[in-house]
């Protein structure tokens, strides 16, 4: 059984080899501590379910040693998973005003308040947990109170940067300074463990100022209604929406649950009071189009978010020929069809479109090469571990800080268990990682017999079969069929008359104990079904004794 010695090791759960779903663990004199407990959105492969968590039985078998959780920021990938997944851990969390006002509202919503104690840190705060000690290093991001933390032990010091970049304007809260950051690496980082997301940009990431002139630029040369869509945790972003809103002599409408979140959490701790006052859908649809400026969510094609039931004509607000929705985001990798659904509807009503490949409208809140090799520079560390991305990305920036003079690095995976110190980096060994999904209430493996089945069912189709049978293994009446995405319709009839033969010869010929019957129609319905559509549909057998 892992149990941390006198030793700095490395586990991340989570957001290595991904984008997203960060979990990382760090472990020393026998105690281990979690920074960000994050989530992951489903994919196709996933049929029926939206939210992806982090398997941490490695630590819940060592939640006694486990000391806190302790939160860099409050997006959904590094605080998404607490709510389903921390009472079970017993321990404190930790984070700063913002992203602990997010937390408590999640709390609050699945009952959880009493259960799951939650630390408030003020912003650059520190404070202790046995041989670990925590300082907030504010970093510039796309959501308040982006964090690095300043990890102290008795073998070195970690500077785990959590997501960020450089702004020399940002339009949200006090990053560090360049000169805050040098004096930080003056006393000496054993390891940086580092964001990697946009490790292949080759320029920086821009400032949140120059998304303002663009935006500008955009909406007041637009004649209708502006629809602007971005990620509702961008507070930066919302903040720069407020004040073009009122460059360009629009009054502001809020659609989105997330969004009116974010901006009710945000005012709680002294963020975006001067966001312009909001009117109602109602209000919204009744004043000029050259009026009216909507932020929505969905922008990556969520398909319960604001713009695709606007898109859909399954909301209040309402678009039409002539109107303009801006992009005010980036897309996701793997979000492309989902999103393209939307556009191809807006483009049916004539609705025009602005992405950030026509116009500055976006900046990205993670950092570049330039800012990459900045942080190098000024944090000066002995060792580069790369989370947050890809293996591609992790194994360019390793590549990366080697060629700004980082003297060591570690390309680690989820599971791959490091030591940083003594004599570190190196890998100790692998240990369980994986992924669970939250279908309805309900946590199960991503991978486990629930999930197979459905895939199963969904590729394939499903049969159920129902006949009666007397003691002496005779069928009684007729045989009853049914069937689910089994691609037979036109010939639909024909082939529920096969498959029913089939069933009943295979009763003849399969009688003995109840299971090998059972089997026996079984694969002759499935067999059939091949036969007819090259299909192997999952087949259910009810046998009722007459």
């Amino acid at each position: 059984m892992v149990k941390p010695g006198n030793e700095l090791l490395f586990l991340a759960l989570g957001g290595s080899g991904e984008i997203g779903m960060n979990v990382n663990l760090y472990g020393c004199q026998g105690k281990w501590v979690m920074v960000d407990l994050g989530m992951t959105f489903a994919d196709p492969a996933y049929p029926g379910i939206d939210l992806i968590l982090p398997d941490l039985a490695f630590i819940e078998e060592r939640k006694a040693d486990l000391l806190g959780i302790v939160l860099t920021h409050g997006h959904e990938d590094h605080i998404g998973a607490i709510p389903y997944l921390a009472a079970d851990l017993g321990v404190p969390l930790y984070a700063t005003p913002f992203t602990a006002g997010l937390i408590a509202g999640k709390l609050e919503e699945e009952g959880l308040t009493d259960e799951v104690k939650l630390k408030v840190v003020d912003m650059e705060g520190d404070f202790r947990l046995g041989p670990f000690g925590f300082r907030y290093i504010p970093l510039a991001h796309s959501i308040p109170e982006g964090n690095a933390l300043l990890i102290d032990t008795p073998y070195g010091r970690v500077f785990h940067t959590g997501d960020w970049k450089l702004d020399d304007s940002p339009q949200l809260g006090d990053p560090s300074t360049e000169a805050e950051l040098r004096a930080i690496g003056d006393e000496g980082v054993l390891a940086l463990v580092c964001d990697s997301t946009n490790v292949f940009q080759d320029q920086a990431s821009g400032s949140e100022a120059t998304v303002r002139e663009g935006l500008d630029e955009v909406i007041s040369a637009a004649e209708g209604r502006v629809l602007v869509t971005t990620f509702a945790s961008n507070a930066a972003r919302l903040k720069t929406l407020g004040h073009v809103a009122q460059d360009t002599g629009r009054k502001v409408c809020v659609a989105g649950r997330s969004l009116d979140r974010i901006l009710r959490v945000s005012k709680s701790v002294g963020y975006l009071t001067d966001f312009p006052e909001t009117i109602d859908f109602d209000e919204a649809m009744q004043l000029p189009r050259r009026e009216v400026m909507i932020i929505a969510t969905g922008g990556q094609g969520e398909y319960r978010a604001a713009l695709a039931r606007i898109a859909f004509d399954q909301h209040k607000l309402k678009l039409d020929a002539g109107d303009l929705v801006v992009f005010s985001s980036k897309q996701i990798p793997g979000n492309e069809i989902a999103i393209g659904r939307i556009q191809n509807e807006l483009a049916a009503k004539g609705i025009a479109m602005i992405t950030d490949r026509q116009a500055e409208v976006h900046v990205s809140g993670h950092p570049g090469r330039p800012e990459l090799a900045s942080m190098y520079q000024w944090i000066r560390p002995q060792i580069i571990v790369p989370v947050h991305g890809e293996m591609r990305h992790m194994a360019e920036q390793a590549r990366f800080a080697r060629m700004c003079q980082v003297p060591h690095g570690i390309v680690q995976k989820n599971g791959d268990l490091v030591r940083l110190a003594p004599e570190g980096p190196e890998k100790l060994g692998e240990e369980r990682v994986g992924r669970l999904v939250l279908d309805g209430d309900v946590i199960l493996a991503a991978d486990g017999s629930t999930m197979n089945e459905r895939r199963k069912i969904a590729n394939n189709g499903v049969i159920s079969v129902a006949l009666a049978m007397d003691d002496n293994d005779r069928v009684v009446g007729d045989v009853q069929i049914s069937l689910e995405g089994v691609p037979v319709e036109e010939d639909r009839d024909a082939f529920l008359e096969e498959a029913c033969d089939a069933a009943s010869d295979a009763a003849r010929k399969n009688s003995g104990s109840e299971s090998k019957l059972r089997e026996g129609i079984r694969l002759a319905v499935r067999r059939c079904a091949t036969d007819w559509t090259g299909k192997k549909p999952v087949v259910d057998v009810l046998i009722v004794r007459v």
